[in-house]
């Protein structure tokens, strides 16, 4: 087979399987399986260019970053909805809408969840994705094509036959509950602002100029809409949702058509109480007239179509009073404000405290402390200040300034940018981020330091034993003695888990470091690729821009801390004390369970979720991110999340902790 022919039976069989994995629900190969695919083509494609399409999945990798988005007009208008409440009032709409159509008899709905995400309008000419643009102010939006080629769910090329020429398909794209908790455990660990909830991280994830973070974001995407076409109609709204499936375009599976009122009412009733079962956040349901030829009959007011409205559900919100707002000082120098709450219940939990992000958000907001403020929490977003009750207010409430000084060092605190909203310390000493880089630096997923926790940390710096990483590595039993609870046999536990952590791989180190923007991966892209640390700090920023992984606001981040002068003063007292700076090739055990597929979910206690990976990888076998009937073991920890389900779905076998240490050859 010619090179070209071998690139499109690739290109189609990848576009294969996002279809079972995106639209179906049921993927045939697993993650690595399906890694091995691209890899091949984007191999194929680099010796051959001249067989490059546009519409190839590997084009979804995204490029260099942006500079700027321009804007694109939609060809028929995005309108929003008008909002109901309350049963009573969807029954008046259908009352407005059946004495119009003058055909109540004939009505039928569709009733569709209302995804909290970020609307986008696609664009495809003769089946291929030319436009992914935000909705903006529903006629103009910004062209963020660059952006949505790198969401998987989003088909390049549209499978299959029948499509019109040029078709605009709406849609929702949107973050799932477990990816947004991953995105702010590792921001939260790189000490940047936290994403307020999954929209929110969505938004400003769609509109960042760098594709490679779209890519790692997983963002996902469900059509709901039908914009401007060429050619024959749809006859309905259901009849154009089964099409874009077909078409491989992702589809709310929950979608029900409704006869009536009757069972309208029932869908919004289940789904209000059942909100928190699926892995996404809604916040509502839309519901619309079925028949496309009753839809254009109603027409639209200014702003909205008359055919189509959202049953808004109520929010899990709670009333209380702000007693004080304190400052946090991440272990990068930046501040953020915390609400000191009077304890109040909200969506099933204790709330006292709750982040106002950055003081941006107190100024639009216009909080003071004493305030009370209506505090709402939905699934497992963080609880969030949503509205100031400034009609009861009694005059002594105090209105919160913005320090000029660091509260935990007194250094001075500026705004390195002002596109940013951050505030920082500027002292690289500061207790507050010394401490914080310590206890990272000696986690289980750095350098592994057993017996190093929070309040060692905090004694050894209240002792003044340690200024910097290195320090660690030349205290003495004599020193420990000293510290609080500390005896003989402990003192000598924590020197032994200092010494062990001197062997650690370059990976674990460049992550203990607190680079910012660095997470564990990417500190392990980056071990792989130069093996030591003196490679890495004569490299220049082109080196890091070519490697895959590493996208330019993590290249410019590590370029920079490596020209640091403080950082080349660290790593040569590093050397000193014996720290290992290098990343070995990983050695392939002979393993039964070689080959084999992996998922893990829930939290293990014996390894950090990389360690576990990378023991399985070692051993020949393969891990995978989503359960599959090609997977062979589910290894489930404590408060295991959907893919334990999945794998009962499925059929696979699930294991414990401890079996899958035996099974691994560890225990």
């Amino acid at each position: 087979m010619d090179a070209g022919k071998q690139i499109e039976k690739l290109r189609e069989e990848i576009r294969h399987h996002d279809f079972r994995y995106y639209v179906l629900d049921s993927p045939e190969v697993s993650d690595s399986e399906y890694d091995a695919l691209m890899k091949r083509l984007i191999s194929l494609e680099n010796k051959h260019p001249e067989f490059l399409a546009p519409d190839s999945p590997t084009q979804r990798v995204g490029g260099e970053p942006v500079k700027g988005f321009a804007t694109v007009r939609h060809k028929q208008k995005m309108f929003s909805l008008d909002n109901t409440y309350t049963f009573d009032e969807i029954k008046d709409w259908i009352g407005r809408l059946t004495k119009g159509l003058k055909e109540p008899q004939d009505v039928s709905y569709v009733a569709e969840l209302k995804m909290d995400g970020v609307s986008v309008n696609l664009t495809y000419r003769n089946g291929k994705l030319v436009i992914g643009a935000l909705r903006g102010d529903g006629e103009v939006g910004e062209d963020v094509t660059s952006n949505i080629k790198t969401i998987r769910a989003i088909p390049l090329k549209l499978l299959g036959f029948g499509y019109p020429d040029f078709i605009e398909v709406r849609g929702e794209t949107f973050m799932s509950r477990k990816d947004f908790r991953a995105i702010n455990k590792e921001r939260q660990a790189q000490d940047e602002q936290l994403f307020a909830n999954p929209r929110n991280a969505s938004a400003g994830t769609l509109k960042t100029l760098d594709p490679q973070i779209v890519r790692g974001r997983r963002l996902l995407f469900f059509a709901h809409s039908l914009g401007d076409f060429s050619g024959k109609g749809f006859a309905s709204q259901k009849d154009f949702l089964d099409k874009a499936k077909s078409w491989g375009i992702p589809v709310n599976p929950h979608t029900r058509l409704c006869s009536g009122l009757t069972e309208v009412m029932k869908f919004c009733q289940h789904w209000q109480e059942k909100r928190n079962t699926i892995d996404y956040e809604i916040d509502g349901i839309v519901i619309k007239v079925n028949s496309l030829e009753s839809q254009s009959r109603l027409g639209f007011t200014l702003k909205s179509p008359r055919w189509a409205i959202a049953y808004k559900f109520a929010a899990q919100q709670a009333t209380t009073q702000i007693k004080n707002i304190t400052i946090s000082v991440g272990r990068t120098g930046v501040l953020t404000p915390v609400a000191q709450l009077d304890p109040v219940e909200c969506g099933g939990v204790t709330i006292s405290n709750a982040t106002l992000h950055n003081f941006d958000e107190i100024e639009r907001l216009g909080v003071k402390v004493g305030d009370r403020i209506i505090l709402e929490r939905a699934g497992d977003v963080i609880p969030k200040v949503v509205k100031v009750l400034t009609s009861v207010r009694t005059g002594k409430e105090k209105k919160f300034e913005v320090p000029i000084a660091c509260p935990s060092c007194q250094s001075r605190v500026i705004k390195e940018d002002e596109e940013e909203v951050a505030y920082r310390c500027v002292n690289v000493s500061c207790s507050s981020q010394l401490e914080k880089r310590l206890i990272h630096f000696a986690s289980r997923s750095a350098m592994d330091i057993e017996g190093m926790g929070d309040a060692v940390v905090h004694q050894l710096l209240e002792k003044k034993l340690v200024k910097d990483f290195a320090d660690v590595y030349t205290l003495k039993k004599e020193d420990l003695l000293k510290l609080e609870l500390f005896k003989e046999k402990k003192a000598q536990n924590l020197l032994d888990g200092i010494e062990a952590s001197k062997s650690r791989p370059l990976s674990r180190l460049l992550f203990g470091f607190g680079i910012r923007h660095v997470g564990e991966k990417a500190a392990s892209v980056l071990a792989e690729h130069f093996k030591t640390i003196d490679r890495l700090m004569k490299s220049k920023k082109e080196e890091f821009n070519s490697i895959n992984e590493i996208g330019g606001v993590i290249a410019q981040a590590v370029y920079d801390f490596f020209r640091s002068e403080g950082t080349s003063q660290l790593i040569e007292k590093l050397k000193k004390v014996g720290v290992r700076m290098q990343e070995s090739e990983r050695v392939r055990i002979v393993s039964a369970i070689s080959g084999k597929t992996f998922v893990f979910t829930g939290e293990l206690d014996g390894f950090s979720r990389s360690e576990a990976e990378a023991s399985v990888k070692e051993r020949g076998g393969r891990v995978s991110s989503s359960v599959s009937n090609k997977t062979d073991y589910c290894v489930a920890g404590k408060n295991p999340g959907s893919k334990f389900n999945d794998a009962k779905k499925f059929n696979v076998l699930t294991v414990s902790e401890k079996e899958f240490k035996k099974l691994i050859g560890v225990e």
